[in-house]
């Protein structure tokens, strides 16, 4: 799938081996770089909304994780200290010693990984809806108190991690069901599941059915108890850079704000969305497209309360 910038010129790729792993990304526009992870079962395809809207602003490098894409699949590699290194190692490649951050979901995980691990690169991060590995939930989430009036097959009962983590019988029971099993995955999820265009499935699925490309996804799974010990000295000694938490209101809006509290020295800004996967145009990289809002702690003396607004660049009120 095409990324192109606000003049619908198309992105420049590259796929150099960093960190012992060839990693695909684009990247194009201009100004202080920002790179961009996307979450599973996806692809940097994610984020092609979202580029146009800061490549007039900034150097935009979308990146295939390790796994996804156009990104080689390696056996081993999955927990997000490694992923972090992907992306830190990549950034060196390009020639850049100090860069943002941004991660949905998984690319959250990862993006939060890279600030921790490598904190004198990062400037600036933003955090979009994501668990973090060896962090407590709340009741209705993942690892949080079991709330009876979630259907069994909500995300939020995390029966997919437990699933995902199982060794082998989940390649068994996926393979040759690709198609069906992320579609339904994906709407499952999604405040607004005709958000989900028949091109964003076809991304997916081409990426998933490569040899190797669900047990890339799984293994993400799978290195979470990996993910929380390494985490946790992090935990510990809280990140220092501005960060921007993002959360929808169906899903994980407080977690994310109450764990970047924990994670952070000083507490994040906040921006509720207004539903989880609604459109990618309002996800957290986008939010960075705004320059009149410096990130500078909470509380900020002007808050804006929904991504139109802050897309749009208008005042609060």
């Amino acid at each position: 799938m095409k990324l192109t910038d606000h003049e619908g010129v198309r992105l420049t790729h590259g796929k150099p081996k960093v960190n012992g792993v060839e990693i695909h990304y684009a990247i194009g526009g201009a100004g202080e770089p920002v790179f961009l992870l996307h979450g599973t079962p996806k692809t940097m395809s994610y984020w092609r909304h979202v580029v146009p809207l800061l490549t007039p602003h900034h150097t935009v490098i979308a990146v295939d994780n390790r796994g996804a894409g156009g990104s080689q699949r390696p056996l081993t590699g999955y927990d997000t200290a490694t992923l972090a290194g992907d992306v830190a190692e990549l950034a060196t490649h390009l020639g850049f010693d100090q860069f943002r951050v941004a991660g949905e979901d998984w690319g959250a995980a990862i993006a939060y990984a890279v600030a921790a691990f490598h904190r004198p690169r990062v400037q600036q991060l933003v955090f979009q809806e994501t668990l973090l590995p060896g962090l407590p939930a709340g009741p209705g989430l993942p690892g949080g108190e079991h709330d009876p009036s979630l259907a069994a097959d909500d995300m939020r009962t995390g029966w997919h991690f437990s699933f995902f983590s199982l060794p082998n019988v989940p390649e068994l029971l996926l393979a040759g069901r690709e198609r069906p099993f992320w579609t339904w995955y994906a709407r499952r999820q999604m405040w607004d599941p005709s958000a989900l265009a028949e091109e964003d499935i076809d991304e997916i699925v081409h990426s998933a059915e490569q040899p190797g490309g669900t047990r890339a996804i799984l293994e993400m799974y799978r290195a979470r108890q990996t993910d929380a010990e390494q985490n946790r000295p992090h935990y510990a000694d809280p990140i220092s850079c501005p960060v921007l938490a993002v959360g929808a209101q169906a899903y994980a809006a407080s977690l994310s704000l109450a764990w970047m509290r924990h994670c952070r020295a000083r507490w994040p800004r906040t921006m509720p969305s207004p539903a989880r996967n609604s459109r990618n145009r309002n996800t957290s990289a986008a939010l960075m497209s705004a320059q009149d809002a410096p990130w500078t702690g909470w509380p900020p003396d002007r808050t804006r309360t929904t991504c139109r607004q802050r897309l749009n660049l208008a005042p609060a009120a």
